[in-house]
């Protein structure tokens, strides 16, 4: 059984009730003082601790969607290792292969006309050579026979790390917020390609290109985009791309925007920061080149870069949030430098968790989508 499914939190939550159910009932025979008992009360205290903390994380991740599977969260996902060559008289006949199906959790979600449908694919970048799962979100305009000629602004949702895909679509409900918000016309309908930044998992490439390693923000700027547009009908002229992203997806997000604004006409950041982490989970991203750290560190590169014109989007919280006074500042940063367009979503309350982004994805979502052309 997976690390996600509902199975193993049942057995989890079952047996952490059981054992501390059997703890309380079996503790006054076990109030001796010879070694058999004091033995048995460590090893109940144990056992119970054990399988409640185990179904507190089962818990936490099925809602939060930190890790996707066992080997994931052992730090033993070597998804980088496959890569398919989906080139001219390659198996796959394109970089974007669809393997799966499923319907949006809306009402008549059932048809694709009226609830849009949601596709699994993997990706497999022309120049990079990553290979990725990811999630699209197609409307239900683009099912329509009156919209068969019409082409459709997209959007590149990134979770933050390690997060999961399927995290967007159940935890912050994108597609589900997209179709509400179309259909009452406070957004134009939008594709949503949704998928995680790690790209060489375990690894955290914080969208770096990588010397000599993974060409993380290539992969993103270059091959996704164009793996989308030769598969859907998406809008192939500058304008037609906006990116959104949570905590490392939100830096993500906004490199994307200023580094790339030829592909990215909007970047939205939800919590995020603004310059690449160096720990244990990146490695060593930069190899001690000092113009590659520069370049991925924001504060420096609209210090020292020509404005990049292109609009961008920042969220926080004066209380809850680590990032607010940095927020601040880049918003004064970022004013400065026209022609780069700020805006920003600052919350009373709100710590780093999807409660937050679900109430910022809507207002996200709108100044997007104003942002972005269909053709």
């Amino acid at each position: 059984m997976g690390l996600t499914s509902n199975k193993v939190l049942v057995l989890a939550v079952v047996a952490a009730m059981l054992l501390f159910v059997g703890t309380v009932w079996l503790w006054p025979r076990l109030a001796r003082h010879t070694w058999r008992a004091v033995s048995g009360r460590v090893g109940l205290l144990l056992a119970t601790q054990v399988a409640v903390f185990s179904a507190v994380g089962l818990c936490a991740n099925q809602a939060f969607g930190f890790y996707a599977s066992w080997a994931d969260l052992f730090g033993r996902e070597s998804g980088q290792g496959v890569v398919v060559d989906h080139g001219p008289g390659g198996a796959g006949g394109g970089p974007l292969q669809v393997v799966a199906t499923q319907r949006v959790n809306v009402s008549g979600g059932a048809r694709p006309q009226v609830g849009g449908q949601i596709q699994k694919v993997d990706v497999v970048g022309r120049t990079t050579h990553i290979a990725t799962p990811a999630y699209v979100y197609l409307p239900p305009e683009y099912f329509q026979p009156r919209y068969r000629t019409r082409t459709f602004p997209a959007v590149t949702v990134l979770t933050g790390y390690p997060g999961t895909a399927e995290a967007l679509i159940k935890g912050l409900h994108y597609p589900q917020t997209a179709h509400a918000m179309a259909k009452d016309g406070k957004i134009q309908p939008m594709i949503l390609v949704m998928l995680r930044p790690t790209v060489a998992p375990p690894r955290d490439t914080e969208c770096v290109d990588v010397p000599g390693g993974p060409q993380a923000e290539s992969f993103f700027a270059k091959d996704l985009p164009d793996a989308v547009a030769a598969h859907y009908r998406v809008g192939r002229k500058p304008g037609s791309w906006g990116v959104v992203g949570d905590s490392t997806g939100g830096y993500c997000a906004l490199k994307l925007a200023v580094h790339h604004p030829g592909t990215y006409a909007a970047g939205a950041g939800l919590s995020p920061y603004y310059r690449a982490p160096t720990d244990p989970t990146t490695g060593d991203l930069f190899h001690g080149d000092d113009a590659l750290r520069d370049h991925a560190d924001l504060w420096w590169y609209l210090r020292h870069r020509p404005a990049p014109d292109t609009s961008l989007l920042v969220t926080s919280s004066r209380q809850g949030e680590a990032n607010y006074r940095d927020t601040l500042k880049f918003i004064e940063l970022v004013k400065s430098r026209p022609p780069t367009r700020i805006a920003s979503v600052i919350l009373d309350s709100g710590g780093h968790n999807f409660n937050t982004w679900r109430r910022e994805i809507p207002g996200t979502l709108q100044w997007i989508s104003g942002r972005l052309s269909d053709r």
